[in-house]
Parts: C-alpha cells; structure tokens; sequence
C-alpha cells in the first residue's frame, strides 16, 4: 500500500521532461516565437503589414465571417429543436456532473474577462458618438448604440463557442476520443486526426488561441495603465505596458505554479466577487429605475433587430465601421472558440445537447446585456446631460473609458483602484487558463503535463500580447485577431458538418468505432452469486472507502508498475477518495482509467420528497469504474484486485487497438 511511485506522485510537479504530441508542439511554438522575434525586431514593418492584411481580409473575407457567424448560430438552434437535442454529451446512463446552479456559475465566469471591463464604456459610448449610420450624440443614436453593442456581445459570440463545446464533449465523452479539436473530424477523415492533418488542425486552433489570449491581454495592459495613470499619475507609454506585461505574466506563472485550486480558482472567485461588487455599485449609485428600465428596452431592441443586423454588410454605405467593429468581434470570438470551447465541454458532460444549447446561449448573454447596459448606458446618460464629456475623453483614449466613468460616480479612487485590480486579476487568469487549453492541445489532452509547459505558453502570450502593443497598438490587436480566426473560421465549418453527420449516424444506429467500448461492458470471469450479491447489496461511504484503498489503489499500483517497466510512464493519482490511473501516448491521446465512489439515491416506493443535502443515510454508494475510452461505466463494487486489473486491461487493449498501437 505504501508505494513509494504512488506517494511521490504529484499533479503538478513533473519534472524537466517532455509531455507533448511534438509535432503540434513544436510547430505551433516554432511559430508563435517566429512572429513575436519578428514583431520585436522589425515593429515598423510588422505595423505596416498588420494594416495591409487586415484590409486585405475586410475587402475579400468581410462576407465569409459574416456568413460563418450567422451560420454557426442557425446550426446550434436548428440541433436544439431538432430530435438530436436529446441526446447526451456522454454514454446515455451518465448524469451531470455539476448542479445546475453549479453549472449556470460557471458559464457565468466563463463569460466574464478582460473584454469586458475594457468595452463596457467603451463600446455603447463609440457607437453613440460615432454611429455607423447617421448623426451622433443624439436619442436615437443612444438607443441603436446599446443594439449594436447587444449584437457584437450576444448570441453570436456564444454560438460560436457553443459549435466548439459541443463537438469536443460529444467526440470525447459519448465518444472516447481525446479532447482535442482534431478530434471533431473523425467522422470526415477517420484515423487520419492522428496524422499530419490532425496535427495541422490543432496548430491552427493553438495560433487562433494564442492570438485571441493575448488580444485580451494587449487590452488589458491598455486599460490597467490607464487606471494607474488615474490613480498615480503614471505614465501611459509603451515602455510601461511592457514591463506591465512582465509584471502580470509572472503573476500567472506563479499562479500555474500553485495550480488550479491554489491559482487560478481562487483569482477567478476574486474576479466574481469585485466584477459583482463594481456592477453593484454602479448600478445603485446611478439611475437604478432607468438602468433597469433600459435593460429591458435594449434586450427587446436587439431581439427584435437580431435578423436584419446579422446579415447587414454596409454594402450600400461602405465606411470602416464594419471592419473596426463586427469583423473584429467575429474573428476575436473565433480565435477564443477553442479556449472557451474546451472550458464549457469539461464542464457540460452528461447535459443533453438541448440543455447545453439552451444554457450556453441564455446565462452568460443576459448578464453580459445587463454589464453594458450599466456601464454603458450610465456613460452615455452622463454624457447626454452634460455632466461629463465621456465622449469626447473616450475618443481622444479609448482605454479610459471606464475611469472616466467611475469619476463621476461617488467613492471614484475606491471603484478606480477596484477596477485596476479586476483588470490584472482577469490578466493573470485568461494567461493561466489560455495556457492551459494551448498545453492540453499540445500534449494529446495529456492528464497532467509537467508544469513547465503550461508556464512557457504563459509566457508566450504575454510576449505576443507586448510585440503587438510594439507594432501598432489597438490596430495590431484587432488585425491579430482577425487574421488568426480565418483557417479556424474554414475548421469550424468541417466541424459543424462532422458534428451533424455523426449526430445522423446515431439516429440510424449506424455509428463506427469511435474508440469508445461498446454498450455492454467487457465483464471481468466473475461469479454469479458474487456478482449478485454486490448488485443488491447496499454499502455506506466508507465501505467503499476501504475498497477502494485495499483493492482498487492496489490494482492500479501494480499496473502501473508493470507497465513502467515496459518503458511507459504511467500515473497513479488520488483526489479524494478517487483512484485515477493515467498512462500518455504522445499524439495519440491519453489512456485513463478511474475508479471513484459514487453517491445513489436508495429506490424508495414512498412519495417523492426533496432531497437534503447532507443525508448519506438516504443514500447508497458504489464504486464505478471508467476510462477514457467512455462507453458504459462498470459497478466493480466487491471485485477482487485482479477483477479490476482485468477490466483495466481490456480497456486499455481497446484504447492501443483503436489508436493503432498495436
């Protein structure tokens, strides 16, 4: 039991080696320095460059991000009332992971970021001033800004997500293949995901992210540097964004290396609770009744104008708006897709695809809606009355905004240095947590890579983010993510159409071998009164507890080192009281397997009643077993050591089998 492997074992520190499908990892890496030497030594020209690329894509591609983003909306609808809105992301027996109040506070956070705290002034108070259509500074032109706004922040962006999201936890959880992008086009190119042309599709969705987290934090640097020119007077330069970006890029290298729970879960508990805080505080110390008021107006607005903006290219009146505004808000959303995708996937198993639809589509837009409409329409009140010139502030420096804002609202130095704080907070976990869905790509979906990886990609973007501050600014930002979400835009529409056509095969029971085991699982040579006897027996927690410590630990310990001496570099783990072997395989995945104690609620005849949290005595428990290669999970409650290895071995034979291992 005391297996010194097992005792050492840790999540985060691995060492020096290598954990990576090399040929992802070194292209995109090879890449991404390219550009940011490139950038760094040659700013002039890579200015110039950005310019001309980026009216090269509005001139010829304006019409395909426009259509691509009013596609990707139409299908997640369409999957939504269609008869495959029943089916789970995961084997037809699993059931949520997370409560729905659980699961609704976490689309909330994914929705929360840097973006928002940068264009909650900004934006409503742009578009106020400078319409793309009509005169500014005038009711109507107030009223269409909080539409346009609504429109670039609303479904769209979150459909866009939603087409990632879904075909990652379809492919991985009711499928078994790894969690990766390449993964979606099984259906289109088969066994090839695990050659080059997989390897080409993880490289552009590891560019797009990588552009996409450092656009976010190149705005961020902006804006935290307009808050301490506020507050201290310091000087908004370049030179200081760049030691800003130093600064908070060893901030979220010292958050990868305390970890998810220790780092990045307790900034983005930070991040809530002052994004709340602020939005509080605005809301009360403003007009409260016209706030509340507006927020019903504008969300009407929109829906009712939905249509016709979705489609809207400005043919008739050719102007800049379009590009600066809803190309770029397009491609930005694209180049995140694969980030945020990957997030709501891990998070959305055993939800059918209509809830994670519905879910995704309503939580995060209606508390963005409500964001803009208090920031925003609360600078465009002040300016309207004439009791602060917002716009005219904004325009001569966009990232002031909000400062300029909060001044006028009481406790200014308060909100100011709360706001700066959220800034660098959102900083620190979009570095963390963009770093950690490019290493999972990079790594095969690799269970725990060594820290180090995550650590360098963290630092990657936030050299990126400083070498597009260097070569033009808001420009630069806005070209970097225009540009980096045009391959992934063409990917994303492989994807909708693999997504729709293993969805179909389903529904006809035509469904190839994925690499998940099949629906009745490959039992260990168990007796039948044995097995019986665990079927309807009834066991309390710690009952489980000492199974799990005396015969499933032990399983996996001995796997484990017999396949160490068979040149693999198997993982034994515990979290909690949940036994979790994983062994890497490069390119080709990551083979896990896990035994955990599993809570049930015991078959009562009586009335149904509401369950309280807390009463185990209402509750049996069980220990399930199930691997990455998904299918269905298998009672082993009551197996002997060798029942489990046996399991194990069978799953991992399919696992080496359906990756052309063996």
């Amino acid at each position: 039991m005391n297996d010194p492997v097992f005792e050492e074992a840790s999540p985060i520190a691995k060492g020096p080696r290598l954990v990576v499908n090399r040929p992802v990892f070194f292209g995109s890496a090879s890449l991404i320095l390219l550009f940011a030497a490139a950038g760094a030594l040659f700013p002039e020209r890579a200015s110039v460059l950005f310019d001309r690329l980026q009216a090269l894509i509005v001139a010829d591609f304006g019409w395909f991000y426009i259509a691509a983003a009013a596609g990707f909306l139409l299908f997640v609808l369409f999957l939504t009332v269609s008869e495959y809105g029943d089916i789970k992301l995961g084997p037809d027996e699993s059931e949520p992971e997370y409560s729905h109040l659980s699961w609704f506070a976490m689309l909330f956070s994914a929705g929360m970021g840097i973006g928002l705290v940068f264009f909650g002034v900004a934006e409503p108070i742009q578009h106020y001033a400078n319409p793309p259509v009509g005169d500014g500074g005038t009711v109507e032109s107030a009223r269409q800004a909080m539409v346009l706004t609504f429109f670039h922040w609303g479904v769209h962006a979150w459909a866009i997500y939603a087409v990632v999201g879904l075909a990652l936890a379809y492919f991985s959880f009711r499928r078994g293949l790894p969690l990766t992008i390449r993964s979606s086009l099984y259906p289109l190119i088969g066994r090839r995901i695990y050659g080059p042309i997989g390897h080409a599709i993880d490289i552009f969705a590891v560019l797009g992210t990588m552009f996409g987290v450092a656009t976010s934090l190149g705005f961020g640097v902006l804006q935290a540097n307009a808050g301490l020119n506020y507050l201290f007077g310091v000087p908004e330069l370049p030179t200081i964004q760049v030691v800003l970006i130093a600064g908070i890029t060893g901030l979220a290298t010292l958050s990868v290396m305390l970890g998810l729970d220790k780092g990045v879960k307790r900034l983005s508990e930070l991040n809530i609770l002052f994004a709340v805080l602020l939005l509080g505080f605005v809301l009360v110390t403003g007009s409260t009744v016209f706030l509340l008021q507006a927020f019903v107006q504008n969300t009407g607005a929109y829906l009712s104008a939905i249509v016709g903006r979705t489609f809207r290219m400005y043919a008739y009146e050719p102007n800049d708006w379009l590009a600066n505004w809803t190309l770029f808000y397009w491609g930005w959303w694209i180049a995140w897709s694969p980030f945020v995708g990957m997030f709501i996937a891990r998070i959305s198993r055993g939800r059918t695809i209509r809830q994670f639809v519905l879910g995704v589509l309503v939580v995060p837009v209606l508390f963005t809606f409500l964001w803009m409409t208090v920031f925003g329409n609360t600078a465009i009140a002040l300016d309207m009355s004439g009791v602060a010139p917002i716009a005219r502030i904004v325009s001569n420096n966009l990232p002031t905004a909000l400062f300029a804002t909060l001044s006028e609202l009481p406790l200014a130095s308060v909100t100011s240095l709360i706001a700066t704080v959220l800034i660098v907070t959102f900083f620190v976990t979009s570095a963390d947590s963009g770093a950690l869905v490019i290493d999972m790509i990079t790594s095969g979906a690799a269970e725990n890579p060594p820290v180090w990886q995550r650590i360098f990609w963290a630092v990657c973007a936030g050299l990126v983010a400083a070498v597009l501050l260097l070569a033009g600014g808001l420009e630069a930002l806005q070209t970097a993510a225009i540009a980096s979400a045009l391959p992934f835009a063409v990917i994303m529409l492989f994807i909708c159409y693999g997504l729709l056509r293993a969805l179909r095969m389903e529904k006809r029971g035509d469904v190839p071998e994925y690499g998940h085991l099949p629906d009745a699982p490959i039992d260990p040579d168990i007796g039948w009164k044995q097995r019986l006897s665990t079927i309807t027996g009834s066991f309390k927690r710690e009952q489980v507890y000492d199974f799990l410590k005396e015969r499933a630990r032990p399983a996996l310990d001995d796997v484990a080192a017999e396949m160490r001496r068979r040149s693999l570099a198997p993982e034994v783990t515990m979290e909690g009281q949940d036994v979790l072997l994983s062994v890497p395989h490069g390119d080709h995945g990551t083979f896990t397997y896990e035994v955990r104690c599993r809570g049930l609620r015991a078959p009562s005849f009586a009335w149904a009643e509401a369950h309280r949290p807390g009463e185990d005595e209402e509750r049996h428990f069980r220990a399930m077993a199930r691997s990455s290669e998904g299918g269905h999970q298998l009672d082993v409650t009551g197996y002997s050591t060798e029942q489990i290895i046996h399991d194990l071995l069978n799953r991992y034979a399919h696992f080496r089998h359906t990756r052309r291992l063996t």
